[in-house]
C-alpha cells in the first residue's frame, strides 16, 4: 500500500504541474498577443514598428508545454514520432502522446499493485498496458495508410484522363487534390501547393513519399520521374502503373486469404493464456497467484511471457509475405 501512494502522489502532482504550467504558458503567451496590438495599434508613429518580418516556415510543435517542447525538439526520436502521428491523421503532439502512455502506465501500475500486491508482477503489466496509446497510433496509421492503397489506383485513372485531355501532370495532380477523398486528396493537395510555391517536381514528390511511405506510391514517383528525364506518353506510363498497383492489390488480397487461418491461429495462441489465467483467477484465486507470490512462479512467469512474444513473432514473420 505504501507503494501505491507514493505512485498516486507522483502521478496526482505531475498532472497538476503540468496543467499549472501549461495555464500558464498560455496566459503569458495571450498576455503578449495583447501586449503587441496594443503597441501596434498605439504606437504607430514611430518607424521602428512599421518593419514586421513575417515568419514563413513551417514550425512543428511538439507540445504546448513550453520546456517539454524544448527538450523534445533536442530528441531525433521526436520528428519521427510526430510523422507517426501526422501519418496516422491524429491531431496529438509528441508531448501529449507521452503523457498518455505515462498515466496509463501509473494508473495501471497502481491498479495492479493494489489488487496483486506484487511490484515485479504491476510494472510489466503498467508498461505494456501504457503502450496502448502507442498501439492505437499504429492502429490509426494502419487504417489511413490502407485507405490511401486502395484509393490510389482510381487516382491513377483520374491523372491519366486528365492527361489525355489535354492538361499538364500538375495540373493532373490538383484534380486529384480537387475529386479525391481524403486521404489521397489532402496529400495530393500537399505535392500540388508544394509545387505551385516553387519545389521541384523530385524534392515535393520525395515529401509525398515521406509523408505516405507505400511501395505502390514509390513506384508511382519512380515512373514519373523516369518519364521526366527520358521522355514518353505519360498517360501511358500512368496507365501501365495503375494497372500493376491493381494486380499487387489483387496478389496480396489473395494472400490474406490463404493466409488467414494462420493469423486466427496467432491471434488463439497468443490471447488464451491472458484468457484462461483470468478465468483461473475468477475460479481459485488462490492457486493462480503463486505464479507472482513465489519465486519459482515468478520465473516461470518470466519464461512463459518471453516464449509467447517470440512465439508471435515467429507466426507474424511467416503469415506476413512481401510482395
Amino acid at each position: 500500500m505504501g507503494l501505491s501512494a507514493v505512485l498516486i502522489f507522483i502521478c496526482v502532482f505531475a498532472v497538476v504541474a503540468l496543467l499549472a504550467i501549461a495555464l500558464t504558458s498560455d496566459a503569458s503567451e495571450k498576455a503578449k498577443q495583447v501586449h503587441a496590438t496594443l503597441d501596434s495599434a498605439l504606437a504607430t508613429d514611430r518607424p521602428e514598428e512599421g518593419e514586421q518580418l513575417v515568419n514563413l516556415r513551417k514550425n512543428d510543435l511538439l507540445s504546448s508545454i513550453p520546456w517539454l517542447n524544448r527538450k523534445l525538439l533536442q530528441i531525433e526520436l521526436a520528428p519521427r514520432v510526430q510523422t507517426l502521428l501526422y501519418q496516422a491523421d491524429l491531431k496529438w503532439s509528441t508531448g501529449s502522446l507521452l503523457v498518455r502512455c505515462g498515466f496509463v502506465f501509473v494508473v495501471i501500475a497502481i491498479l495492479a499493485d493494489w489488487r496483486f500486491g506484487s511490484l515485479l508482477m504491476a510494472l510489466p503489466i503498467g508498461l505494456l498496458l501504457g503502450l496502448t496509446p502507442l498501439w492505437w497510433v499504429f492502429h490509426k496509421r494502419g487504417k489511413r495508410l490502407d485507405t490511401f492503397q486502395e484509393g490510389l489506383s482510381e487516382a491513377l485513372d483520374l491523372m491519366v484522363s486528365a492527361l489525355r485531355a489535354g492538361h499538364s501532370l500538375v495540373a493532373a495532380m490538383g484534380s486529384v487534390a480537387r475529386e479525391c477523398a481524403d486521404p489521397i486528396g489532402c496529400e495530393f493537395k500537399s505535392c500540388f501547393e508544394e509545387q505551385n510555391y516553387g519545389l521541384e517536381m523530385k524534392t515535393a514528390l520525395d515529401n509525398l513519399i515521406n509523408r505516405v511511405p507505400l511501395q505502390d506510391l514509390r513506384i508511382v514517383a519512380t515512373a514519373i520521374m523516369i518519364q521526366k528525364e527520358s521522355g514518353g506518353n505519360l498517360a501511358e506510363v500512368l496507365d501501365k502503373t495503375s494497372h500493376v498497383i491493381r494486380e499487387r492489390f489483387r496478389l496480396k488480397r489473395e494472400v490474406a486469404v490463404h493466409t488467414a487461418q494462420g493469423r486466427t491461429t496467432g491471434w488463439v495462441l497468443i490471447v488464451l493464456p491472458f484468457v484462461l489465467g483470468t478465468a483461473l483467477y475468477f475460479v481459485n484465486p488462490k492457486m493462480i497467484s503463486m505464479l507472482w507470490t513465489t519465486p519459482l512462479g515468478l520465473k516461470m512467469l518470466y519464461v512463459t511471457s518471453g516464449m509467447l512474444v517470440i512465439g508471435a513473432l515467429m507466426i507474424r514473420h511467416i503469415v506476413n509475405l512481401d510482395i
